[in-house]
């Protein structure tokens, strides 16, 4: 693994975007808090298919867990003094606490969800193995968390990961990226493992 993320940093602090977030990340300054999903994923793609790194991102994923304040104005709160302290990326920055998303998963997705018990404990439930990896910086060096490995990601593997997620918002997002990185490889749902 450590192979592995000597690879995914160098790709990642390649980027004219990511690295902008990682460097100041006291202007994160949230518990518990990830640079996670999307970006890092697509990041990869782009690498690999030799793609300007910033290719398809349109908005950038932190995650942060304070269970002390569930509330939905200080979520909000957060994510605008994060997006204003990071304008100049000309990306969104979506910013959500983990330990309120079984409060609104339901109304959004259609089943409840057991609240989560850290950023990481969420982290495990990201809808594909490629996506569900987190970075942060941590005393000058980054640390990641990847559940699931770090071999779908580089490899620009796509594959269900069923402990959460349902078929069709698997398939929503598995659509929408083949779109943007054709060379995806996309394992089907019915393929794997229930």
């Amino acid at each position: 693994m450590n192979e592995q993320f000597l690879r995914l940093q160098g790709v990642v602090l390649n980027s004219p975007l990511l690295p902008v977030l990682l460097d100041d990340w006291e202007k994160v300054a949230l518990p518990d808090s990830w640079l996670v999903t999307g970006a890092i994923a697509q990041t990869v793609w782009n690498h690999r298919v030799g793609l300007p790194l910033p290719h398809g991102i349109n908005d950038v994923d932190i995650v942060y867990f304070d269970a002390n304040d569930l509330s939905e104005d200080a979520e909000a709160e957060h994510a605008a003094r994060i997006r204003n302290a990071f304008s100049e990326l000309g990306v969104w920055i979506d910013v959500k606490n983990e330990a309120r998303v079984h409060l609104w998963y339901e109304t959004k997705f259609g089943y409840p969800i057991k609240p989560y018990l850290s950023t990481v404990d969420a982290i495990a439930t990201f809808p594909t193995t490629a996506t569900a990896v987190g970075l942060r910086p941590s005393n000058g060096r980054l640390e990641f968390c990847a559940p699931f490995g770090l071999s779908d990601l580089l490899d620009g593997i796509v594959r269900p990961n069923k402990s959460q997620v349902r078929q069709e918002i698997y398939e929503q997002k598995v659509n929408r990226w083949i779109k943007i990185w054709p060379k995806l490889r996309v394992a089907p749902w019915a393929e794997e493992e229930e």
